[in-house]
């Protein structure tokens, strides 16, 4: 679909380099729509939604953690979080929204969609750090109540910064597939993210996925 500190972006001077880095995410975006680079999206002091018809995940792990950044006044600010882990995920027709308030130009949303075109997205070693999920569920080769660190299922815990007990409660399974996906999430990253059909939109008001 990491903690909250890393790749954040100062939404207080986003009006000042709008034009800047909505041109330097462009090009990001290229880049991962090639499979050029590894991915990290985080919004300090915000969370952000996300949205998809399926995500095929092989290799799933899922504990409890906390995020830790900062939020809109440069303060320290913490978020529990539910991180779904997978080796390795497709996932269609995704969108992706953040809403934030530009002063003198009022809300702004920042929108990105993906894998629409009979193309799904492609991620390795997708981490979701999650707030709130509504979703059906499917998971295959179960398991429930094995400890965080000893999962050898999927990809592992993040390490780092991550804010999690190794010894805590998690389960695991062999593949997991989730439709009609809403998702709001504080951070989401993976080795490789490759966004098949990749598109980018800066609009007026809130238009967030769902």
């Amino acid at each position: 679909m990491e903690s909250v500190a890393r790749g954040g972006t100062r939404w207080k001077r986003f009006a000042v380099v709008m034009v800047p880095s909505v041109a330097a995410t462009a090009a990001i975006g290229v880049a991962l729509s090639q499979g050029a680079l590894a991915a990290s999206f985080s919004v300090s002091g915000q969370s952000f939604k996300v949205a998809a018809d399926k995500l095929d995940g092989k290799g799933m792990v899922q504990y409890g953690g906390v995020d830790v950044g900062v939020d809109m006044e440069g303060k320290k600010a913490s978020h529990p979080v539910s991180v779904s882990a997978f080796n390795s995920a497709q996932i269609t027709n995704m969108c992706q929204s953040v809403v934030t308030h530009v002063p003198v130009l009022g809300d702004i949303t920042l929108q990105l969609r993906a894998g629409n075109k009979g193309k799904p997205v492609e991620a390795e070693r997708l981490y979701i750090d999650v707030a709130q999920l509504d979703a059906d569920a499917e998971f295959r080769d179960i398991n429930i109540g094995v400890a965080a660190g000893q999962s050898t299922k999927g990809p592992g815990m993040k390490g780092g910064k991550e804010q999690a007990n190794p010894n805590g409660f998690a389960q695991e399974a062999d593949r997991a597939i989730l439709t009609d996906i809403k998702q709001t999430a504080w951070a989401t990253s993976a080795g490789t993210f490759k966004l098949s059909g990749l598109s980018m939109k800066l609009k007026k008001g809130k238009q967030e996925c769902f």
